[in-house]
């Protein structure tokens, strides 16, 4: 039994943490939200509104788009108006890229499901004119060439556009840079991302590759007066070897556990990156944006391997709410986070054959910890529910919010935690579990792993449960003022 109580200064969780990642890589983009006007499958505007339906249920807040790696190679001028220029992508499988989906229909989606926007500008092989146009042609309300320009192609007003990335990886795909290098390019760039309306963008510069501190140093020195957000990438392979990665369905007892391992590794990187940031920006005013992480298997067997589709199964749902937990512990330095990635990419929410959609385990943690968002921190010591239970708290609107995993694969865990207060009500008791570890969604079977309730004990202001193996829980519960 574990005490829980506000505290005074707490963090809030920013609800960007549980941010999205669209990239044009596989069918992502293609398939995965976009159909086309003229598709059968049922949609609006050309995005498919089973997809759409699904995200507004776990709130996305914003979406992270077009990339990635993609984001270096893409010139954002064949992507408008009438007359699309396809290209190659060269980074994932070679395909060609007919840029059917572009600018605007990026807005389109952001608009359906009344998120945000974060995007990623190319510095590996733009310029910087190509920037500048791109950012008028968002932004700007007025008579320049960009403004009418976006007019022409349909779209009176100029969007918002929160959040503006000035590349990506710089230090791999984005350009094989040096930090020093890359932090002379971000100063140079960021200087024609402009605000041209009352609405500020935020600037965020490409952060570090995983445990790369002395990145971090670099770009925290030379330009952190330039940058409202430092990037992060870390993605969780249960081999830690990029050659051989692992399968995502056939793993056993100890790539369970050592893939649990590698995901906890996000909070010493964290920690690490955010002591450097601190330093340099000791009130906190730069975030921390976590903006790509995630699991990373080998392909499925018989998919496209420069498509990146792996399933997912309750596995992926343990790394997914440890990671959140990481994320919540430093809410006062991380202020973003976009899961890699939305569909049918590495550890997507949703996967999709043709007309058919499911939703994963990941997407059911997603759905947990929806009233996370944009609440009050709530410390959790770490283990103080026993070595096999990962938990988080929060407080928002007269309510407690406890998510619990029980990281163990063959024994049930008995949690209970004490309120500052008599429980009034039980609003919200949801598990996650499964027969099997290995338990996954599949097109025949697209409800094998789904939430179900879970059975609760109150006595005052005491709440206790049990939690079965391999599990995921969310408990929210109403307290007397």
């Amino acid at each position: 039994m574990i005490t829980l109580s506000r505290t005074l200064g707490a963090p809030t969780i920013d609800r960007r943490i549980y941010g999205q990642f669209a990239e044009h890589l596989g069918r992502c983009i293609y398939e995965g939200v976009w159909v086309g006007e003229s598709s059968d499958i049922p949609h609006r505007n050309g995005l498919r509104t089973d997809v759409i339906d699904a995200l507004r249920q776990i709130r996305v807040p914003l979406v992270r788009w077009p990339g990635g790696c993609f984001a270096d190679e893409y010139h954002w001028l064949k992507g408008v108006g009438p007359d699309r220029q396809p290209m190659v992508n060269t980074h994932w499988g070679g395909v060609v890229e007919s840029n059917e989906f572009g600018t605007h229909e990026y807005f389109e989606l952001l608009n359906q499901l009344d998120a945000e926007a974060y995007i990623n500008g190319n510095v590996g092989s733009g310029t910087v004119a190509e920037m500048q146009d791109w950012i008028e042609y968002m932004t700007l309300d007025s008579t320049s060439p960009m403004a009418e320009l976006r007019k022409r192609h349909g779209r009176e007003q100029p969007w918002k556009l929160e959040f503006f990335g000035v590349g990506n990886e710089s230090w791999g795909c984005g350009g094989n840079m040096l930090p020093l290098h890359y932090a002379n390019q971000y100063r140079q760039f960021q200087t024609y991302v402009r605000r041209y309306g009352e609405h500020p963008i935020s600037k965020i510069a490409c952060g570090a590759n995983a445990d790369d501190y002395e990145w971090t140093e670099t770009l925290m020195a030379r330009a952190v007066e330039h940058m409202d957000g430092l990037s992060l990438h870390y993605y969780t392979l249960p081999t830690a070897d990029w050659d051989r990665k692992g399968s995502a369905l056939d793993f056993s007892d100890f790539e369970w556990h050592e893939t649990l391992r590698q995901a906890r590794r996000m909070d010493e990187m964290v920690t690490r990156h955010s002591r450097i940031m601190d330093r340099h920006d000791p009130t906190g005013r730069v975030g921390l944006i976590v903006d790509e992480w995630g699991t990373w298997y080998d392909v499925d067997e018989g998919t496209d391997p420069g498509f990146l589709y792996q399933q997912n199964t309750l596995r992926d749902a343990a790394v997914a709410a440890i990671t959140l937990n990481i994320f919540h512990r430093h809410a006062d330095r991380v202020r973003m986070a976009n899961i890699a990635q939305m569909v049918n990419v590495l550890q997507a929410m949703i996967l999709t054959d043709g007309g058919r959609m499911l939703t994963t385990p990941t997407y059911h943690v997603f759905d947990l910890y929806t009233d996370h968002q944009d609440a009050e921190y709530v410390d959790v010591p770490i283990g103080a529910l026993g070595a096999d239970v990962d938990a988080t708290a929060s407080y928002k609107d007269g309510a407690y919010t406890v998510s619990l995993t029980n990281t163990a694969l063959d024994r049930e865990a008995k949690a209970g935690f004490a309120l500052p207060a008599a429980v009034t009500d039980v609003l919200r008791a949801q598990v996650l579990g499964g027969t099997s570890a290995t338990a996954h969604n599949t097109f025949d079977t697209p409800d094998a792993v789904v939430l179900s309730d879970i059975a609760v004990s109150v006595s005052g202001d005491e709440v206790t449960l049990t939690l079965p193996p391999h599990s995921v829980a969310t408990v929210r519960v109403a307290v007397a003022e």
